[in-house]
């Protein structure tokens, strides 16, 4: 399938919303990445989304280039043309984008789109994200609200964080505090000022004790309910049940009872990175260690190139990524729900 229209990635979440499971967003960094991504999707027979951080996308666009808006549109383009080759439906993505950022990432890729829509094509990413968590909430929302105007003429989804979510994510830190805890107030002035829907269509990744990075369970204490008490203190407000489409970041370690519990309270969206890169580069290791001799032309030796072809290890480390992919699929509740 080619990757997800506007209204088909509007479908996806609804259905993910009202099935109370969400979908595995995946950061990706090359090609391989994003093979292993696509595959995990199909053998789960889950659509999914896939994602780049600003420094992967950077990453991508090559170490002597380093332009973040070159690599993402090299991403998406290559993105769009393999996806077809499989029975699923995808959604790309771009990953936290801070405040200093903006105008060298986000903004230039809708306008992108933008003007794609204009031609009658369909927008290059399907959803951006803001983040807005290093900024007093009030000018957080102030841009959210400038930029949901110009994802919606983007057919786009626009993402944004209120609260914050601790430890590091490409060169982005915050303490684990209080702060890691959206509070209802902040709630209720997002839906204030970007409304539900009617302004256009967003996610919002609310925080209640998230924390990037990997940690074992137990060390940040997530409080899943946080989210149930925004969702009840909106819907009151306006007359809707659970109305908000949220995002989990900041999961690796968590219990599989948090996650769940974080889904039947209106999560649709949880970023999977950690965990993927070390099922990436742990069978690389695997073959490296396994195969010394063949790898490395030791003692003056010729080597064995049929142990140090990347293809070879390659094809490990997309296999490891994939089946944590399915996993992410199994925990998230989205497994045998693609809609074809």
């Amino acid at each position: 399938m080619p990757i997800a229209s506007p209204e088909a990635y509007a479908e996806m979440l609804d259905r993910a919303k009202a099935g109370r499971y969400a979908y595995p967003a995946i950061n990706v960094t090359s090609s391989q990445t994003l093979n292993a991504a696509l595959k995990g999707f199909a053998d789960a027979e889950s659509d999914g989304i896939i994602q780049v951080s600003t420094g992967g996308a950077e990453y991508l666009s090559g170490p002597s280039v380093k332009d973040m808006v070159t690599g993402a549109v090299a991403f998406a383009a290559y993105a769009h043309e393999v996806a077809k080759k499989y029975p699923v439906n995808i959604a790309l993505h771009t990953d936290h984008c801070p405040k200093d950022k903006l105008d060298k990432f986000v903004r230039p890729l809708m306008a992108i789109s933008q003007e794609r829509v204009k031609n009658g094509q369909e927008p290059l990413f399907q959803s951006h994200m803001w983040d807005g968590s290093a900024v007093p909430v009030a000018e957080n929302l102030e841009i959210a609200e400038q930029l949901l105007t110009e994802a919606a003429k983007g057919k786009i989804v626009l993402e944004i964080e209120v609260g914050v979510v601790g430890g590091e994510e490409d060169g982005v830190e915050n303490a684990i505090n209080e702060k890691l805890y959206t509070t209802v107030e902040d709630g209720l002035a997002m839906v204030d000022a970007l409304g539900l829907g009617e302004k256009g269509r967003y996610m919002a990744a609310l925080t209640f004790g998230n924390v990037h990075g990997i940690y074992k369970p137990g060390n940040v204490k997530l409080r899943p309910e946080v989210l149930h008490h925004i969702q009840v203190a909106v819907g009151a407000k306006y007359g809707k049940e659970k109305p908000l489409s949220l995002v989990f970041h900041g999961g690796s370690g968590s219990l599989l009872s948090e996650i769940r519990e974080a889904l039947d309270y209106g999560v649709v969206k949880m970023n999977i990175d950690t965990d993927t890169q070390y099922t990436f580069t742990r069978p690389v290791a695997d073959h490296m260690f396994r195969n010394y001799d063949g790898v490395l032309k030791v003692d003056g030796e010729v080597g064995n190139k049929k142990m140090y072809d990347p293809r070879v290890w390659g094809k490990a480390a997309e296999a490891g990524m994939a089946a944590r992919v399915v996993e992410a699929c199994e925990h998230l509740r989205s497994t045998g729900t693609t809609m074809k």
